[in-house]
């Protein structure tokens, strides 16, 4: 498996290896030995998946507060999702800048977001499906998220008129959010 560092603190795209034959394909997608020597020591406590129908769907930016934050490691089983994650630590250099990647069945290729990053996708193609490890239990009190085209953020989605969620679409602007 390949960790690669991104230039903010903490973020890091995870390349698989990948074994291929005539049958098809075998890859390991978590080894808790193998991501601590990398340096990334979240205890997973919860898997989820996510499927959207459309091409277009964008969801986020989510993340959790408080002693409920979460770190995600996610991975793309079906499609392809433009995977989006925003540094929202007070006292980080990289505070309020974002990394985006293109993750996708194809690919292989994993995202780990620590916490204290708010996250969202887009999905590139329809009947899209994702799934995450978080290694802290969801809880709705401490559910927060930011909206997608906060001008101070600026991130350069795929699809300038996504699909969204009642939710998403009224999220605050990262200025409004408490940091503490």
């Amino acid at each position: 498996m390949e960790f690669i560092k991104t230039d903010i603190d903490g973020l890091v795209l995870i390349k698989p290896k990948v074994h291929t034959d005539h049958r098809g394909f075998f890859l390991e997608t978590y080894s808790a030995p193998v991501f601590a020597a990398a340096g990334i020591d979240a205890v997973f406590v919860q898997d989820n998946h996510s499927k959207s129908v459309a091409k277009g769907v964008l969801r986020g930016l989510h993340f959790q507060t408080g002693p409920f934050a979460q770190s995600k490691l996610v991975r793309v089983i079906s499609g392809s999702i433009f995977d989006v994650a925003v540094d929202i630590r007070p006292n980080s250099p990289a505070f309020g800048q974002w990394r985006g990647f293109e993750l996708s069945a194809a690919n292989f290729q994993m995202l780990f977001i620590p916490r204290g990053f708010a996250h969202g996708f887009c999905t590139l193609e329809e009947d899209t499906e994702i799934v995450y490890k978080v290694d802290n239990p969801y809880s709705r009190e401490n559910d927060a998220g930011i909206i997608w085209n906060d001008p101070d953020i600026a991130v350069a989605w795929p699809d300038v008129e996504p699909v969204l969620s009642d939710k998403d679409r009224g999220l605050p602007r990262l200025a409004q959010i408490n940091h503490k």
